[in-house]
This record gives structure tokens, C-alpha cells and sequence, in this order.
């Protein structure tokens, strides 16, 4: 009687879980204080793929592709996309340049809302990458695992 795989199983599947809130949690607090020190939304949002290689070690194949829509995090993408370049057309319409931080004059210096337009382009690129990395990670992980991802839902 071999229950070793059981066991290990178990074994690994709590740990995700445990790990799982506190890399969440993580990835969030770089993205929302990218302006305010090192790190923002790309570098939260590439810790995705960690959080999405967590669910796959402790959950499996199934588990993962059924937590994580392949199409919600592919039209999220594009949607994030959108929200940034409407961002950045923000200083053109009012007579600035592109990408120009406009709403600079609200907040105070060091609260978390306080650099204006770069907080929420920051906030949009952590979207981004955090879709189009876990968009990836997904399509990896069906590689990996030898099945096909229903892209097409």
C-alpha cells in the first residue's frame, strides 16, 4: 500500500494555498505603489505568472484553466489596452503632450493617490500584464500539460 503520491499531493496543494494570498497581495502592493518607490505595473503584473504557476503545481491542469478564464483574461487585455491609450490621449486633449501627467495637482506627495494621471496608467499597464501574462502562463500550461485550451468560450 503506496500512498506517497497522496501525500505528496496534499503536501502541495496546501502550500499553494497558503502561498497563494500573500503572492495576490504582493503583486497588488507593487503595482498600486509602482509611483511611490521601485516596481510598479509591469513588475506586479509579471508576478502573475508565479500566482498562475502556483495554482498549476497545487491544483492541476483542470483546476487552473477552470479558476482562470483564458477569453476573460485575452478581452481583459485589450480592454486595459483601451484604458491606456485613453489615458494617454488625456494630455493631448487638453492642449498637452501625449502621456503627459495632467492631474498632478491633487493629492499630497507620498499618499497613494498623489502623482495624478501616472497612477492610474500605472495601474492599467499592471492590468495589462497581469492578463497578457496569465493569458500566456495559461496557453504554457495546456502545452505542458499536453490538452487543449478551450480559447474560443
Amino acid at each position: 500500500m503506496n500512498n506517497k503520491p497522496v501525500v505528496r499531493q496534499v503536501i502541495s496543494r496546501c502550500g499553494a494555498d497558503a502561498l497563494l494570498p500573500f503572492a495576490l497581495v504582493y503583486a497588488l502592493y507593487v503595482i498600486l505603489h509602482g509611483h511611490l518607490s521601485p516596481g510598479g505595473g509591469f513588475q506586479g503584473g509579471v508576478l502573475m505568472a508565479g500566482i498562475v504557476a502556483l495554482l498549476y503545481l497545487g491544483h492541476g491542469f483542470e483546476d487552473t484553466v477552470s479558476a482562470l478564464s483564458y477569453r476573460a483574461l485575452h478581452e481583459g487585455e485589450g480592454f486595459a489596452s483601451v484604458v491606456y491609450v485613453a489615458l494617454a490621449l488625456m494630455g493631448v486633449a487638453v492642449g498637452a503632450q501625449f502621456c503627459q501627467n495632467i492631474l498632478y495637482t491633487h493629492g499630497n506627495v507620498g499618499d497613494l493617490y498623489s502623482s495624478g494621471t501616472i497612477f492610474w496608467m500605472n495601474v492599467t499597464v499592471g492590468v495589462k500584464v497581469i492578463t497578457g501574462i496569465g493569458s500566456i502562463s495559461l496557453l504554457m500550461i495546456s502545452l505542458l500539460a499536453g490538452k487543449d485550451i478551450d480559447t474560443t468560450d
